[in-house]
């Protein structure tokens, strides 16, 4: 074995066996002609070999390099390879970024969630964009509350809170999944201006809901948004529900509309008795809309529903804006004047697709209680038309 220096010359015609050049550094050469370069060095009294490398991805004048830099760290009383395991788990950790893990968080609740849920929550995290590049383990409270102050700063108190919220369930699963030590929102509490809290806006007075109803049937706009405006007062379901309504849901001869649990907020099937109102007005639309999925397709084409915002605009044209009365808020007015006329507040709430946190009655069958149910749609329907016409209340 040779005490002198390795050159170029020397490695490519080196023998198989250890061939070293100084500080520890050698080139082990294999039988099948392959090089690696290894380091041996002493630590806490122990005796270990590093690699550093193959021959030629790594040159003679890096693999010396790399032998200073892990002398230097043994000089400073630190182990290279402890050292290097670190460097691999930071570089690792940085290119785990936040971005990363909620995609991958929302990815995994597709088959739970709505879509409109999902499309909420993709759009949440869409305002936030300088934050997708952040390394998940090196978030802090700081950059977090910086983040959602900025929305705060807009007035949008609400989906400020409701961001922080979602970054932190992020975070808690970057903990679960081992990619960060710890969920830096439990440090923000306080820290934003108190949300008010208040429900969608909504009209629940007779005088009103039949100004309100002789304004939505006056409508002069698309004739699909007419019957949509009409059908979201007459059926009182979700916004989203209504607007992404497929006419295979439908069996219009039974009056019946079938909600599979993958379109409810509740993840239940869900059965809405059609009133002989709401009958009419999908017959009618059907000769519109018949030919796509949807019944109430987009303006942009028939493989998409309707926008979220076409309702809500159309109501602000009739002159109720988003503080007097939204399409959500039909939901109130129809349990507003439904209790008041008498009618069991369980049957209101099953018709809601409201679940009960009791865990017994919580147990929801979407043909519970359907004769009332489809009583109470038809007497509903009944007292909107005479709402709207003057007509007295029974």
């Amino acid at each position: 074995m040779s005490t002198e220096k390795l050159t170029v010359a020397r490695i490519k015609t080196a023998s198989p066996g250890k061939h070293f050049d100084g500080g520890g550094l050698h080139l082990d050469v294999r039988l099948n002609g392959a090089r690696y370069w290894r380091l041996k060095y002493r630590h806490g009294g122990r005796e270990r070999l590093m690699a550093l490398g193959v021959y030629p991805e790594v040159s003679l004048a890096e693999a010396r390099l790399r032998r200073d830099d892990a002398r230097r760290a043994l000089r400073d009383g630190r182990d290279p390879m402890v050292d290097r395991q670190q460097a691999k788990i930071a570089e690792r950790a940085a290119v785990i970024t936040f971005g990363l893990v909620s995609d991958e968080w929302i990815d995994r609740q597709r088959d739970s969630l709505a879509p409109v849920t999902l499309a909420k929550l993709e759009w949440l995290f869409g305002l936030v964009p300088d934050l997708r590049a952040v390394p998940i383990a090196e978030l802090t409270p700081a950059r977090v509350l910086a983040t959602v102050r900025k929305i705060e700063a807009r007035g949008h108190l609400e989906t400020a809170h409701r961001l922080k919220a979602k970054i932190g369930q992020v975070c808690r699963y970057a903990v679960a999944t081992g990619r960060a030590e710890r969920d830096p929102t439990a440090d923000l509490r306080g820290a934003l201006k108190s949300k008010s809290t208040r429900s969608h806006a909504a009209i629940t007075t007779p005088r009103e809901v039949a100004e309100l109803l002789r304004a939505c049937w006056g409508y002069t706009g698309q004739p699909v948004t007419l019957a949509a405006l009409k059908l979201s007062a007459y059926l009182f379901q979700r916004p989203g529900e209504l607007r992404a309504m497929r006419w295979q849901e439908l069996d219009i001869d039974a009056a019946a509309w079938r909600l599979p649990a993958t379109r409810m907020k509740m993840r239940r099937e869900h059965l809405v008795p059609l009133p002989p109102q709401a009958v009419v007005i999908l017959r009618e639309l059907h000769s519109i809309t018949g030919g796509g999925p949807y019944v109430f397709p987009s303006l942009r084409g028939q493989s998409r529903p309707m926008s979220e915002n076409t309702l809500n605009a159309a109501l602000r044209a009739l002159g109720f804006d988003g503080d007097r009365h939204v399409v959500h808020g039909f939901r109130s007015t129809a349990s507003s004047l439904l209790h008041e006329l008498g009618w069991d507040s369980a049957v209101i709430e099953l018709q809601l697709a409201h679940v009960d946190k009791n865990q017994v009655r919580g147990v929801y069958n979407r043909a519970d209680r359907l004769p009332e149910r489809t009583r109470m749609m038809g007497a509903w329907a009944d007292h909107c038309d005479l709402l709207r016409t003057g007509g007295k209340r029974p």
